[in-house]
C-alpha cells in the first residue's frame, strides 16, 4: 500500500481512482470507477480506515455509475453503512470532477437518504474546491438541548449542550445519548456563540471523535434555529474548520471546503 501527496492533475481523463479527501478535516478514503456496480465492501473499508494499520480515515466513499446517473456508497471506518454524508458527498464530487469523470459545477447524486444536489468549483489545480450540498429536509424530533434533541438529516443525530467536559469522555457521554436509538446515532456537542455562529464537537457513529460532521451542522443549525437561538443562516465551527449552514422550509444546504491529501495505490485489484 502506497500513498503520495499529489499536486495539479491537469485535464487527462483517468477512468478510475483511489486518493484521500478532507472536508474541514473530516477525512475520507475516495474510490470511483467509471463502469461497474459499487464492490468495495465492510472489510476492506476496516482494512483501509485504520489509522495504524491501514491507510486511515472516517470513512470510505464509493462513487459508481447507475443507468440513473452518478451515486455513492459510504462506510464508517467500522465498516457499517452511513445513509449520508455532506462532507463526504463534496470530496466525492470534487474528486470525481477532477479527473474528468462528471462536469463541474451541479451535479445530482443518488445516496442510501435519497438524490442530492450537489454544487462543486474546482481551483486550478484541480486539488481543491469550495462547495455546496443540498441535504434535504431535516426533522427534528424533539427533546431538549439539555438531555439531548433527535433529528434527522438522512441519518440520526442527536444534538446536546456542550457542557465542556473534556474530550476523552464525550464517547462515552455519546454511546449514551445514542443508545436509545436502534440504529445508533452521531451526536454533537453545541456551543452558541452569536445568533449567526454555533461550534460543535461531534462524535460519529461509526467513527467516533471527528474533526468535523456534515449532517450535524446541519442538524445543530436545525435544532438551534427552532429554538429561536440562531437566524436561518449560521457558521457552524467544527474542529476541523468551519461549515455553512442556510435553512429554508424545512431543508438544509451545506456549504463548505473539499480538499485532495493524497493518490493512493494499493496492493492487489479493487
Amino acid at each position: 500500500m502506497n500513498w503520495k501527496t499529489v499536486g495539479p492533475m491537469g485535464d487527462a481523463r483517468q477512468p478510475h481512482f483511489l486518493e484521500k479527501w478532507h472536508g474541514a478535516g473530516n477525512d475520507f478514503l475516495v474510490a470511483v470507477r467509471e463502469r461497474g456496480p459499487a464492490r468495495l465492501d465492510a472489510a476492506r473499508a476496516v482494512r483501509w480506515c485504520d489509522r495504524h494499520t491501514g491507510i486511515g480515515a472516517d470513512g470510505l466513499l464509493e462513487g459508481y455509475f447507475t443507468h440513473e446517473g452518478f451515486a455513492m456508497r459510504l462506510h464508517n471506518a467500522d465498516g457499517s453503512s452511513a445513509e449520508l454524508s455532506g462532507n463526504g458527498l463534496r470530496c466525492l464530487v470534487a474528486a470525481a470532477a477532477s479527473h474528468g469523470l462528471v462536469p463541474e459545477g451541479t451535479l445530482d447524486v443518488r445516496t442510501d437518504a435519497g438524490t442530492r444536489r450537489v454544487t462543486i468549483a474546482l481551483d486550478p489545480s484541480g486539488a481543491t474546491a469550495w462547495g455546496s450540498v443540498d441535504m434535504g429536509e431535516v426533522e427534528v424530533k424533539g427533546g431538549t438541548l439539555e438531555s439531548g434533541v433527535i433529528a434527522v438529516v438522512g441519518n440520526p443525530h442527536v444534538v446536546v449542550t456542550d457542557d465542556g467536559m473534556p474530550a476523552s469522555a464525550l464517547v462515552a457521554r455519546a454511546r449514551d445519548l445514542a443508545g436509545p436509538l436502534a440504529s445508533g446515532a452521531n451526536v454533537e456537542f453545541v456551543t452558541v456563540l452569536a445568533e449567526d455562529h454555533l461550534s460543535i464537537r461531534v462524535v460519529e457513529r461509526g467513527a467516533g471523535l471527528t474533526l468535523a460532521c456534515g449532517t450535524g451542522s446541519c442538524a445543530v443549525a436545525a435544532v438551534a434555529h427552532g429554538l429561536g437561538l440562531v437566524a436561518a443562516q449560521v457558521t457552524v465551527t467544527n474542529p476541523g474548520g468551519d461549515l455553512h449552514v442556510t435553512l429554508r422550509d424545512g431543508a438544509a444546504t451545506l456549504a463548505g471546503p473539499a480538499q485532495r491529501i493524497a493518490a493512493i495505490t494499493v496492493d492487489g485489484p479493487w
